[in-house]
């Protein structure tokens, strides 16, 4: 059997889907595996803020016309960069088991937040990122900053920027982490982008035989995990321009889903957190706590589209 794989250009993207198609010829040696590239607008249009030129499936559009078109068989993306709701035709048929979650300081000279100089320029393009900075350092300048992770660290290493904040997933894939990271900001201090570390892999509706063989490397744990976070972004309502974390892990035989939401200019933080055993019913509930604390308001966060 011969499986197309379609994947962003990108170093990143083609690591992903190079991983896939390895996971896939584990399940079956016999497999005739090939990756398609395709470059999205998120690639091409650089220089805006992801909220300015239309938040999510920018990095996936592109793909998802070549799946539906049967250009190619299966799609591999980094979970977050996916919409609430999936393309008409198409859906999320595996999701593997997951990478690290937290975001990392990248910095000259690796050295941590707080041991930045004042007034220190900071690169990233998050709403949630550049809220939790300046709820850390106010005195920090954010700059605007787009681009695939090796662009990002070059400018930082060459002192444009004294430091960023990046997915430790994609330095780890990447074998990019070592001698780099400053600090980890892993949770309650910084939640992650809903499905940050995780992959997706998406395929036409319909396809049997394409989701037969793709079944055997859904991670059961991952999958309620990130339907869970993407719950909660679903019931505040808003994209990836939404400045929001969630996180949704395992404590024993139960689930502790928390949420976040933070102003961009870091004047106000709000937090909910839920345990019990259903995490999906406990992202609703925190959804649900951060409206009633009149999070859309307070944040400055605009009525969902419809």
């Amino acid at each position: 059997m011969i499986l197309r794989i379609a994947s962003r250009a990108s170093l990143l993207a083609r690591w992903q889907a190079d991983h896939v198609a390895e996971l896939l010829r584990k399940t079956d040696p016999t497999l005739t595996i090939e990756t398609l590239v395709f470059t999205t607008r998120g690639d091409r249009e650089r220089d805006p803020a992801l909220s300015e030129i239309g938040g999510q499936g920018l990095f996936t559009a592109e793909v998802d016309r070549a799946l539906l078109a049967g250009e190619a068989d299966l799609a591999v993306h980094s979970l977050k960069d996916l919409p609430i709701e999936d393309p008409d035709g198409l859906e999320m048929v595996a999701i593997p088991p997951r990478a690290p979650i937290e975001d990392v300081v990248v910095s000259v000279g690796g050295v941590s937040l707080a041991e930045l100089p004042p007034g220190a320029r900071v690169g990233t393009s998050s709403p949630r990122r550049a809220g939790f900075l300046r709820s850390e350092r106010s005195d920090l300048e954010i700059v605007n900053l787009r681009g695939n992770v090796p662009t990002r660290l070059e400018r930082v290493s060459e002192g444009d920027l004294a430091a960023t904040l990046l997915a430790r997933a994609g330095l780890q894939r990447l074998g990019l982490e070592d001698g780099r990271v400053g600090e980890v900001l892993a949770p309650p201090r910084l939640l992650p982008a809903p499905g940050q570390g995780a992959l997706a892999i998406t395929a036409r509706r319909g396809e049997v035989a394409v989701h037969e063989r793709v079944a055997a490397l859904d991670d059961a744990d991952t999958r309620r995990a990130v339907e869970a976070e993407r719950a909660v972004l679903a019931g505040i309502g808003g994209g990836c321009s939404l400045p929001l974390g969630a996180y949704a892990e395992r404590r024993g035989d139960g689930w502790l889903v928390s949420a976040m939401l933070v102003r961009e200019d870091g004047t106000l933080r709000l937090d909910e957190a839920a345990e019990g055993s259903d995490p999906t019913a406990l992202a609703a509930r925190c959804a649900r706590a951060l409206l009633d604390r009149g999070a859309r308001e307070r944040i400055g966060i605009g009525e969902p589209t419809p």
